[in-house]
């Protein structure tokens, strides 16, 4: 049988691990710097802690787990019916299915939090960096299995915590040098906009037809909001909204024009201008985008989408918002929360297309020096050897096999790029000095271990 992985899954070789940890690693320590602290939860959750929480759209991609040992059922006709209805729409049953892989981490976060209420420190600021799968059709820049990495802090109204969010956006991309256009909104304005044309119950058509903007162009929102029956005369009022441009503080008084004469329109203003006047970012780009909506129906005020502002990658590589109340839905009232999501996949895709890794990320070994010998005595001698420079946090490897040929060695090394290489024989062994090979400038010098550390940790 060919081996083979499922579409829209993808193996990471040594060389692509490196490059995905170095994001990581910026991400994960600017989590730590600003306060948050790790959790993680199950790949699997139940499948009623997920539906009905990312809109009609967002419940067709869950992957549902079907039950298992479902063949020892002795209800045979019941599990066919709930199949054959399986097939004419969607549809959950607990015959069929109870379980189902997580499809991001917000709504696992606000069940954890409900779960362990009483055992958290409130505001509880949290970071998380697991693998999530959407059931959608793979492309370049979209996966069924990927990466996210969360940061939220639960359990304070104050925007304080959007700022800290802009200010550790900007700080991570800044270190990973990705140039990033910011771009924010607030759910109150889209509330209000919809009151204003006297569809407030159509909210959620609107917003999720309007947040395609960019990729369907205005005609296309206006033909899926009129696929939606938004009336034809609520559709003209919107137009503005479709057209909408100028620096920041242009869009705020035409807004303040827009929907200032409604009290959740102008909540949804003075929330917009506090960021303004106290963001900190100087990295990032920040602009103010009206039609920026954010498909998840649990968005209720500051929603954030950032996307490169160089190259030719143009989906959103982190996406987030305020939430008032998710965790009302598993029994926890009026616990308001933020938070975003770092895209790690994407971000990976347009750091690799702008060639901006640093250099000894993409060697191919982080290997600083390889231990060459003749025969087991040799050998057993480097084993002391590599234990002292492991001790000063040097890596280092001996060559595994015991041979004579040294060039067999060497070759070795070359192929994993590793800098140095000392030799050791019985001469050294009976000296204490090594000679010790610069692979790349093709020089050699003798050395004892002192000088050998000193070399490796400076040269």
């Amino acid at each position: 049988m060919k081996p083979s992985i499922p579409k829209g899954t993808r193996d990471f070789g040594p060389a692509e691990m490196r490059k995905r940890q170095y994001i990581l690693d910026v991400i994960r320590n600017n989590f730590v710097l600003f306060g948050y602290q790790p959790i993680e939860t199950p790949a699997m959750e139940n499948i009623t802690t997920l539906t009905g929480k990312y809109g009609d759209e967002g419940d067709q991609l869950i992957f549902k787990i079907l039950n298992s040992r479902i063949h020892e059922s002795k209800n045979k006709d019941l599990l066919r019916k709930e199949f054959d209805l399986s097939l004419e729409s969607s549809r959950n049953s607990e015959e069929l299915t109870e379980r189902a892989l997580r499809y991001d981490l917000t709504v696992p976060f606000a069940r954890f939090v409900v779960m362990n209420q009483h055992n958290l420190t409130f505001p509880f600021r949290r970071y998380q960096i697991q693998p999530v799968w959407r059931a959608d059709r793979p492309q370049k820049g979209r996966y069924r299995e990927f990466y996210q990495c969360d940061a939220d802090v639960i359990g304070s109204n104050s925007l304080i915590n959007e700022l800290d969010l802009i200010a550790m956006m900007d700080k991570s991309f800044r270190e990973l040098n990705v140039p990033v256009l910011l771009k924010f909104n607030n759910r109150k304005i889209l509330t209000a906009i919809a009151e204003k044309i006297n569809e407030p119950s159509r909210i959620i058509d609107i917003t999720v037809a309007i947040d395609k903007l960019d990729k369907i162009g205005k005609d296309g929102v206006n033909k899926e909001l009129a696929e939606k029956n938004i009336s034809a005369s609520a559709i003209e009022l919107l137009q503005p909204l479709l057209e909408f441009k100028g620096k920041n503080s242009e869009k705020v008084n035409i807004l303040k024009q827009l929907v200032g004469d409604i009290e959740i329109g102008r909540k949804g203003i003075e929330e917009i201008e506090y960021l303004l006047d106290n963001s900190t970012a100087t990295f990032a780009t920040i602009e103010l985008d009206i039609t920026l909506a954010r498909g998840l129906n649990y968005y209720t005020g500051t929603i954030f989408e950032v996307k490169a502002n160089a190259g030719t990658f143009t989906p959103s590589i982190l996406g987030g918002g305020r939430y008032d109340d998710l965790t009302g839905i598993f029994g926890l009232a009026n616990m308001s929360g933020v938070g975003i999501s770092f895209g790690i996949d994407r971000i990976y895709d347009v750091i690799e297309e702008l060639n901006l890794f640093p250099a000894e990320i993409c060697k191919d070994s982080f290997t600083r020096l390889m231990f060459a010998h003749f025969d087991v005595e040799s050998q057993n001698h480097c084993i002391k050897l590599a234990a002292q420079l492991r001790e000063q946090n040097i890596s280092c490897e001996i060559y595994p096999d015991v041979t004579k040929k040294l060039g067999k060695q060497f070759d070795y090394a070359n192929k994993k790029n590793i800098p140095f290489v000392c030799t050791v024989g019985s001469n050294e062994m009976q000296s204490g000095v090594y000679a010790v090979k610069n692979m790349e400038k093709s020089e050699q010098q003798q050395l004892n271990i002192s000088d050998l550390i000193t070399l490796l940790k400076t040269g």
